[in-house]
């Protein structure tokens, strides 16, 4: 109980709406679906890009890798450190990094620049996500908090399926450097959306950076941690060279691959939303599905994937289980410590983007060393892991309310 005690006295969730309602809301939905497309952008742009930079398509991963573990660090550590300031003008501030990230890297004559602007991205987007994520009892009444906060998550979600396609569309009708002006422009609006529509958030009560580190150590937390780890690092491992591995293994065209990765989105949203609803029920019934679909879809894409219509029906079901992931492993974190959500959220947020670092690391790693193929194998055995911690390790009862 004490441990119980010393975050319901740390956490900033306790504060009582200022204001903004619905409308401000949307905006930091706005805000966390920008920030996790400014994250997944280089998924679909891996070819050109590293064709441009003089990199390998491994080596080209690496514009991933970095932002995620620059996001994983600066969630955990940005949330206690922020925490006397009014959310508001952190948010905007934050916002503002990730349009000099995008435009940086649009601009990028080097791979080094580009990496550089991958930093930028990373420490917005650790700290828009981890602070977005406590806000939604301030801004609407007590009895719409569930759905605004479904709301605020539902902008990571769409964004984690459709950020990929719709990069890879305006890639096409122009190229991978007017895919990041262009999200560059959608921050400017959602900047402008924060600052009009929030109130003044001034911080009530301090996170302190012990308490989200010992709430780690919970065992109900720490296994939904695990999985989070392992299907996000399994996902990222495959998915992101899918470029790559749908050119060799369907010999599929670039427009093509496009109209597949959209596939793959759509049935990604429509996932989200039929897991969201399942993990309310039972967040380790829904993991436990969302883990057995995607471990045989990956596995079965080298295998039977080589026609463009196979492989279609494969990105939709593997859209179908990833699209929930996140949504199903948040319910699961915030089931386990409801005295402690915002907490919750920093260390999801950490773990979330340092296995989507590691993913695309070892993707590449396997991508450069044994082939495309071998990505997607790795993938599956991860996502195979991920769901033996689900079914084995501690778990709520139920979702969080």
């Amino acid at each position: 109980m004490a441990q119980t005690e010393d975050f319901a006295q740390a956490s900033p969730e306790v504060a009582r709406p200022r204001g903004g309602g619905w409308p401000a809301a949307v905006a930091v939905a706005g805000a966390t679906f920008t920030v996790v497309t400014s994250e997944m952008l280089p998924v679909g742009l891996l070819t050109p890009l590293g064709e441009e930079l003089g990199v390998s398509e491994g080596t080209a991963g690496l514009t991933l890798t970095l932002t995620g573990l620059v996001a994983a660090v600066s969630a955990p550590l940005l949330t206690p450190s922020l925490g006397r300031f009014d959310r508001r003008p952190v948010l905007c501030g934050l916002m503002a990094v990730l349009i000099a990230g995008n435009l940086l890297a649009a601009w990028s004559p080097h791979f080094a620049v580009m990496m550089t602007a991958r930093v930028l991205v990373g420490v917005g987007m650790g700290g828009v996500w981890a602070l977005a994520a406590g806000l939604a009892v301030r801004l609407v009444p007590g009895r719409s908090v569930g759905p605004a906060t479904s709301l605020i998550f539902s902008g990571i979600a769409v964004a984690s399926v459709l950020g990929v396609p719709a990069g890879t569309y305006i890639g096409e009708l122009g190229n991978w450097r007017t895919a990041f002006v262009t999200v560059a422009g959608l921050a400017l609006l959602v900047l402008v959306a924060l600052a009009v529509l929030l109130p003044r958030l001034p911080a009530e009560r301090e996170v302190r950076l012990g308490g989200v580190l010992r709430l780690a150590g919970e065992p109900r937390v720490a296994t939904g941690l695990g999985v989070v780890a392992l299907l996000v690092t399994g996902h990222f491992a495959a998915y992101t060279y899918i470029r790559p591995a749908l050119e060799e293994i369907s010999d599929a065209s670039a427009p093509v691959i496009g109209t597949l990765l959209l596939v793959y989105g759509v049935a990604g949203v429509l996932g989200n939303f039929a897991s969201g609803a399942a993990a309310a029920r039972s967040p380790r019934g829904a993991l436990v599905a969302i883990g057995l679909v995607l471990a045989a879809t990956v596995t079965l894409m080298p295998l039977v994937g080589g026609s463009v219509v196979t492989a279609a029906v494969l990105l939709a079901i593997w859209g179908l289980s990833y699209g929930g992931v996140s949504v199903a492993t948040q319910t699961w974190l915030l089931a386990a410590a409801p005295e402690a959500r915002e907490a919750a959220s920093a260390l999801f947020v950490g773990v979330f983007n340092g296995s989507i670092a590691l993913g695309a690391l070892l993707g590449g790693q396997a991508a450069d060393g044994f082939g495309v193929e071998a990505v997607l194998y790795l993938g599956a055995a991860l996502a195979a892991g991920g769901l033996a911690v689900t079914a084995l390790g501690r778990a709520p009862s139920e979702g969080a309310r």
